[in-house]
């Protein structure tokens, strides 16, 4: 959410973000709707203090004074009256407009339309030229028996499926790792609350747009998350922080959910896209300073990077385009890991972490403050990035470290948290 001032000032710069990242809202409505706000605004105000001024001049009007005051008065109490809910009506138009305006992207986004038009800033790793025909991850996870993918679709549905035995202990271990590593680098670790109020989804910017990719339980108008950027945020919504509270860095780790509503037919082999997954996600609160800002992104960017060499899996960076960096985001970097047996066995690089700068974005719709160093009131900063993602991870970790004989040898990294387990044999 930006300032109103701001897009009063800025309309052909807010005009040209809305067209570069995608929007659909039509700006000149909302300038419109924040005229109606501003105009009955004033009328209310002039017939209030007309009504208080009324009030104090009957008791000192003469005779023939007072009737005209007192039909006056119920005149302008009418006029209140009918005024009200006009200007409530406009409000409510005006913070509906309100929620679909993006964020200004950083001079550095590229302008584009897809992911087709992200840049890549670089590659880390070589994809591994094997010397057999390498399995993907449903052939390799079937043969461990690490899932178990037609139970779950009989009572669950489709998407749907049971990290089993080795698959489970691999998501627990990897999860750990990162956990571990984000604990070494700073960051507080938080289990959240996975079901949330409206106010969460809309104070972060999930809601209104993204209202049909969450899972909701009606009957207690609560929504299920999905990612723990959620909550994490929304642990200080009408907070304050002073400014020497700052920066935050918080980890959470969570179950998520989506309903993945515009993935129809996309993907539905196997683990890449499901409906529920585990998340290691990193979120910051900071001072509203772009350079402040810009040096916290790429701390986060750099702890995924960590976990992905730890895992020894080769990657690319892409900064994301206009249309393809969200509604809130001022800048996002994707992390792509190399999945050899995606795009038919050809191998390919697919998103696996993204790591978002959102300005004052979520802290203005959440009424998250900063008290600044002047004493004067600002809205913080937030940031937010993958740590990892499971079991999406799995698909590269296990594709990437198979052997000729089905067995996977576990980066050195891993082994720890396997108990001491170096390479994961098919069961008899």
């Amino acid at each position: 959410m930006l300032d109103i001032a701001f897009i009063r000032n800025n309309a052909d710069a807010v005009r040209e973000a809305i067209k570069n990242k995608r929007c659909d809202l039509d700006l000149d409505a909302l300038l419109a709707a924040d005229r109606a706000r501003r105009d009955a605004i004033v009328e209310l105000d002039k017939k209030r203090a007309r009504k208080n001024e009324i009030a104090q001049l009957i008791p000192k009007a003469t005779k023939e004074e007072r009737p005209v005051l007192i039909e006056e008065g119920k005149a302008v109490k009418a006029g209140l009256e009918q005024l009200e809910p006009v200007l409530a009506s406009a409000n409510q138009r005006f913070e509906e407009l309100m929620l679909r305006v993006p964020s200004m992207p950083r001079p550095e986004v590229p302008v584009g339309r897809g992911e087709e038009d992200n840049v890549e800033i670089r590659k880390v790793g070589s994809p591994r030229a094997f010397a057999f025909t390498p399995k993907d991850h449903v052939e390799l996870m079937t043969l461990h028996r690490m899932v178990n993918w037609d139970g779950p679709r009989k009572y669950a549905g489709g998407r749907s499926y049971a990290l089993m035995g080795t698959g489970a202990l691999l998501e627990l271990a990897v999860t750990r790792l990162a956990v571990d590593t984000l604990v070494e680098r700073g960051l507080t670790i938080v289990i959240p609350p996975v079901m949330v109020k409206e106010r969460a989804m809309t104070g972060t910017g999930f809601f209104p747009l993204g209202r049909e990719e969450a899972y909701s339980i009606s009957a207690d108008e609560l929504f299920l998350v999905g990612t723990s950027e959620v909550p994490l945020v929304s642990l200080h919504c009408d907070d304050v922080f002073d400014h020497s509270s700052l920066p935050i860095r918080y980890a959470g780790i969570s179950n998520c959910f989506r309903r993945e509503a515009g993935a129809y037919g996309k993907d539905t082999k196997g683990l890449y896209r499901v409906h529920q997954f585990t998340k290691v996600e990193q979120v910051v609160f900071c001072m509203p300073d772009e350079a402040i800002a810009e040096r916290e992104h790429y701390a986060l960017l750099s702890n995924a990077e960590a976990i992905l060499a730890k895992l020894e899996i080769p990657y690319r960076v892409a900064i994301a385009c206009t249309g393809e960096i969200g509604l809130g985001q001022t800048r996002k970097h994707e992390v792509e890991s190399w999945m050899p047996g995606r795009d038919d066995g050809k191998g390919a690089y697919n998103e696996t972490h993204s790591c978002s700068t959102l300005g004052d974005f979520q802290a203005r719709r959440s009424n998250i403050r900063v008290r600044m160093p002047d004493g004067s009131m600002g809205y913080p900063f937030t940031l937010n990035n993958t740590a990892v993602a499971s079991p999406r991870i799995l698909i590269p970790l296990l594709e990437n470290h198979q052997n000729a004989d089905g067995s996977i040898t576990l980066p050195e990294a891993l082994v720890p948290y396997m108990n001491g387990v170096r390479t994961l044999t098919p069961p008899a």
